[in-house]
């Protein structure tokens, strides 16, 4: 079996790869949790959404998160109420889009939870609606919050930084709130009994950071360090998608694959990164981790397949 550790769009692409040169019934997906949020009284999991819809085939690929084809019918209804709506009021907010046929995906969520189902419960019967062969796990049945604190000293949700603020401020700190979460029996049993464990290529801090947040999972990784193989996000400096090159700067970590280096060293042995940063593998060497060359930009569906089939190659 293959674990891996998962965060949305990147990750997402990765596991559409695995699943063409690895049979899926043997690739198990944790995936980050601490991203979930309510709004208008639905539970909205973008991680786990972004992975089921990529992997139906379903995905938007020009936004590379929601259902292609979608329209936004309700969202454009909303926007009736924001003149009557009072100061301080949450109701009928149209920052966060959800689509008319994501909508219903989270109704079903929203219905399945009220009942009593756990998360892992129901995004099990979401992925299976789907016809995805992959099997998720949510990282934790508990809620667990990515707090971001900014620059200016206030601290909002992840989604507030990510979608209303489009992640254009500068971050100052980083925290996970949820001092009773842990991760369910499932991802433990899946982390510790995988014969590889890939960290897929997402933001470190507040895509992977929750799940290692989770008690016991950093120490499970340091024990099984030799068979964990992580796949750089950031290529040339850059972030592929997403805020994690400024926010590593931010938050005073090198926004490079020296830096995701770094910052993996104690869970994993091998480090996929990119030909262009190749002039830095003797220095992700340096920090006691081995350097695998590989083309990681998931341009073509060819391209993610090979990268899943040298990411699993270094593992092995």
């Amino acid at each position: 079996m293959i674990a891996v550790v998962s965060g949305g769009v990147g990750a997402a692409r990765f596991l559409r790869g695995l699943a063409a040169v690895v049979p899926p019934e043997e690739i198990v997906a944790i995936v980050n949790t601490g991203d979930d949020t309510v709004l208008h009284g639905l539970s909205i999991s973008p991680d786990l959404d972004t992975i089921t819809y990529t992997l139906a085939g379903a995905i938007d690929p020009e936004r590379g998160w929601g259902l292609a084809g979608e329209t936004w019918q309700a969202m454009g209804g909303l926007a009736r109420y924001a003149a009557v709506r009072p100061p301080g009021s949450g109701a009928a907010a149209t920052w966060f889009n959800l689509g008319d046929k994501d909508l219903a995906t989270h109704l079903y969520r929203t219905a399945r939870l009220a009942e009593g189902a756990t998360l892992t419960e129901v995004t099990d019967e979401i992925r299976r609606a789907w016809g995805v062969p992959i099997r998720l796990l949510p990282m934790t049945d508990d809620r667990l919050a990515t707090m971001i604190e900014l620059a200016s000293g206030e601290e909002v949700s992840f989604q507030d930084y990510f979608v209303r603020l489009r992640h254009d401020v500068p971050v100052r700190s980083v925290r996970f709130a949820g001092d009773d979460a842990a991760p369910t029996p499932a991802t433990r049993e899946a982390l510790s009994e995988a014969a590889t464990v890939v960290i897929a290529p997402s933001n470190p801090i507040v895509s992977i950071g929750p799940i290692r947040s989770l008690p016991g999972i950093e120490d499970l990784l340091r024990a099984r360090r030799a068979d964990v193989v992580a796949v750089s996000p950031i290529v040339g400096g850059a972030a592929l998608k997403g805020p994690a090159d400024h926010m590593l700067a931010e938050l005073g970590h090198e926004p490079s694959v020296v830096g995701v280096a770094r910052l993996y060293a104690p869970i994993a042995s091998r480090l996929v990164i990119d030909p262009v940063d190749e002039p830095l593998a003797g220095e992700v060497a340096a920090e006691g981790v081995e350097p695998i060359i590989q083309p990681s930009v998931m341009s073509t569906p060819e391209i993610a397949a090979a990268l899943a089939r040298a990411t699993i190659g270094a593992a092995r």
